[in-house]
């Protein structure tokens, strides 16, 4: 028996060189730069995405599932008390904006470049921030705090400026100061 190393395929090529160069470059990134980074036809594109708008929706489908399940390990790897989990949210959050190769949030910077309302990408990005939203609500409620969606709604906050701030100002440290943030909405719910 002889075995072959398989290949991927030409949709797994463009979404691989999708992910990299949108996340690098930016969603602007030309069809033609994604075509010759994934060594795929045209056609391909437009038969496996139906064009360009098509493949950047699933590229931030795909990254959502993944950066829900990472949210979802480090809550579970930080224990059973509530708020040592969502503190640990800001703890990974400093691990993610110290990398060499961060370049900010990949959702924030689809929504800015995306200039149609209607673009398929929207949704992907609001409906990924309404799970994540849905992760720190569930917590919060669980910690007791008063008001859950609201304080769900400040920490979704603080982790948006610290991806942002971890971008245009790295050397600020902007996941420590969202995370002293994020202890002071916890400890109002207790008080």
């Amino acid at each position: 028996m002889t075995s072959r190393a398989t290949t991927a395929g030409p949709r797994e090529r463009l979404l691989e060189a999708a992910k990299r160069l949108t996340y690098t470059r930016g969603v602007g990134v030309g069809i033609d730069a994604l075509l010759s980074a994934s060594n795929v036809a045209r056609r391909s594109l437009y038969e496996h995405f139906g064009g360009k708008d098509g493949l950047i929706a699933e590229v931030l489908r795909l990254a959502a599932e993944e950066d829900e399940a990472t949210y979802r390990r480090t809550m579970r790897a930080a224990g059973g008390n509530p708020r040592d989990r969502l503190l640990a949210v800001f703890d990974a959050l400093a691990k993610v904006v110290a990398r060499p190769d961060f370049r900010g949030c990949r959702y924030l910077a689809a929504d800015l470049a995306l200039a149609d309302p209607d673009h398929p990408g929207h949704a992907v990005t609001r409906e990924y921030r309404q799970r994540v939203h849905h992760l720190l609500e569930r917590e919060l409620a669980a910690l007791g705090h008063p008001r859950p969606d609201l304080a769900a709604d400040q920490l979704l906050l603080l982790i948006d400026g610290t991806l942002a701030a971890g971008a245009t100002r790295p050397d600020s440290r902007p996941a420590a100061s969202a995370r002293l943030l994020a202890e002071q909405i916890l400890d109002a719910g207790a008080a």
